[in-house]
């Protein structure tokens, strides 16, 4: 589970401006260390299947908002694709 401070960590590392708390490269990267969490805990905890539903409409969220991003501005798509493979 994130953290308040861990959750502001996050977005201050990728806001766009200053009062930035919604852009698509913002929810793209909670949703990221959201899914890298949850990921971690199935690994531990096989049979949790309320936790594997919740985690596949995370990455479901998550790539809708890349597909957004890819549709309005290609720039902005590809550093995120870029940060998300490395």
């Amino acid at each position: 589970m994130l953290t308040t401070k861990k959750k502001q960590n996050i977005i201050k590392k990728n806001q766009l401006h200053g009062t930035d708390t919604g852009s698509p490269e913002v929810q793209i990267a909670i949703l990221s260390k959201r899914i890298d969490e949850l990921a971690g805990h199935l690994k531990e905890h096989k049979k949790d299947n309320h936790s594997r539903r919740g985690l596949i409409k995370m990455v479901a969220d998550r790539r809708n908002h890349l597909k957004y991003l890819e549709k309005t501005d290609k720039e902005r798509y590809a550093t995120e694709s870029k940060k998300l493979k490395a």
